[in-house]
């Protein structure tokens, strides 16, 4: 019956959408280790891109990585369709749209990932690398530099990650994640994780946006950075080891709330045509 249909489709990406939640959980905790490594050794700080390329030296890490490319997948899918189809009723506010666009930019990001994630799987060398992401906002940039307007897209592009940083850190402040089930609400402890996490999100995404506008200004594809170089900034600020270290545990927390989000988050299921369904 069509009913039972739906309802196998809604079961298996319910299933995979916490996958991805697991997943990203996963390479957050990866990416804090590193960082808080990295605060205490000098080391060179990593991107998410760089945190998967580490577990293919671990045990099982391949097994790890496949899972991880089926998780990341099926969050980029439940992303972009939650985006364009806003099954939660965001609506057509400029709230509403502002959160939908973030949706489709967060399935883009996941779709990369899960495209790293299985080539590193099927890889039978090591593929531990430093941060791959970092050279991609390098390249990226020096080709906005290059063509008519480039200067104003990567200040724009900066800006938005300043929204998005604010965005993170509202949500920090309010501790707003009524998403973490629909009667019971979140204990106390779980919500402190979850402000921690956000709140050094937010502080990422805005050094990201300022190298991002300091390469346009400078003119300098090379100031331009991702995840990796904003980690390797504010290790370079005053008291940097202490603010990598406090960054570094807070991006870990992130990845443990992403993994309290595996088991109980509220996820709703976009209603899609039956070429699509599972």
């Amino acid at each position: 019956m069509r009913w039972e249909k739906d309802m196998a489709y809604s079961d298996k990406m319910t299933a995979l959408a916490r996958l991805g939640f697991a997943a990203r959980g996963l390479v957050y905790i990866l990416i804090g280790w590193l960082a808080l490594n990295a605060s205490r050794t000098g080391a060179e700080p990593s991107d998410n891109q760089g945190a998967l390329g580490s577990l293919s030296e671990k045990p099982l890490g391949h097994v790890m990585l496949a899972i991880c490319a089926v998780g990341f997948a099926g969050y980029a899918f439940w992303r972009i369709a939650e985006g364009i189809l806003d099954p939660e009723g965001r609506g057509s506010t400029m709230k509403g749209k502002m959160e939908r666009i973030s949706y489709l930019i967060s399935g883009a990001v996941h779709i990369s990932l899960c495209l790293v994630a299985g080539k590193l799987a099927l890889q039978q060398t090591s593929g531990r690398q430093g941060s791959p992401g970092d050279e991609t906002a390098q390249s990226w940039a020096a080709w906005g530099l290059d063509m008519p307007g480039g200067l104003a897209l990567l200040i724009g592009v900066g800006i938005v990650l300043f929204i998005v940083a604010a965005a993170q850190a509202h949500k920090a402040y309010q501790a707003s994640f009524d998403e973490l089930g629909a009667d019971v609400p979140a204990p106390a402890y779980v919500k402190w994780i979850g402000r921690f996490g956000y709140g050094s999100r937010a502080v990422v995404f805005a050094v990201v946006g300022w190298l991002l506008i300091a390469a346009a200004i400078y003119h300098d594809p090379a100031r331009a950075g991702g995840l990796g170089d904003a980690l390797k900034e504010l290790r370079a600020q005053p008291k940097g080891v202490a603010v990598l270290s406090i960054i570094g545990v807070g991006l870990m927390l992130f990845g443990v709330f992403s993994l309290v989000e595996a088991r109980f988050r509220r996820i709703t299921v976009p209603k899609v045509q039956s070429p699509l369904q599972l």
